[in-house]
């Protein structure tokens, strides 16, 4: 509010001193924010795997080891073109992408770019996050030189298949079947869609 005379009160004069905050954003991930990705990470995959997956093998997922790994590649990315990027809710993280050369044995990884993963926050879908953080994927790859780009979806979950296809992504006829134990008791059956990420500017 402002006096009559047009003068600010001071708690208008405290909130213009704040920087502005974007409602949204996506970028590059710091190596601090390794432990907010984490958290991410088991959030989405108890959802995604729920069914898949047996309840207590969900229950035991730790954040703070997905974090430790996180940290580490962030620190130590390697390959220049291992990227981790995270959205923004405000100063909220919400989601995160990390994309890297393909390591897939069709593939070649000077050209293809894998996105070796895109979640998003539960509670937090539904809200453009993931659409804004595969826009930023795309954009990134394409920057990055590479001529396609390849992710693993599980072959039962329509939600996701469908947010790549709406997007322009498509099956590429790869499938693979996951033996998570090693001893076949638990088989996860994944296609792999693709799309071209386009010439660069």
């Amino acid at each position: 509010m402002s006096s009559e005379y047009g003068v600010p009160e001071p708690e208008s004069l405290s909130a213009m001193n704040e920087s502005p905050i974007a409602e949204t954003s996506v970028r590059l991930a710091l190596p601090a924010e390794a432990n907010a990705i984490g958290e991410v990470q088991v959030a989405a995959w108890r959802r995604a795997y729920e069914g898949l997956l047996p309840a207590d093998v969900l229950l035991d997922l730790n954040p703070a080891q997905f974090a430790a790994q996180w940290r580490a590649a962030l620190l130590s990315p390697g390959e220049a073109r291992n990227r981790v990027m995270v959205a923004l809710a405000g100063r909220d993280l919400v989601g995160f992408a990390a994309i890297t050369p393909s390591d897939d044995p069709d593939a070649d990884p000077r050209t293809d770019a894998l996105v070796a993963e895109l979640a998003v926050k539960p509670d937090a879908t539904r809200a453009g996050h993931g659409s804004r953080l595969l826009n930023a994927v795309v954009d990134t790859i394409r920057a990055d030189g590479f001529s396609r780009v390849t992710v693993w979806v599980n072959s039962t979950d329509d939600v996701l298949r469908a947010f790549y296809t709406e997007a322009g992504w498509a099956p590429d006829g790869a499938h693979r079947e996951l033996d998570l134990y090693g001893d076949g008791a638990v088989r996860i059956k994944q296609i792999r869609l693709h799309t071209d990420p386009g010439p660069q500017d």
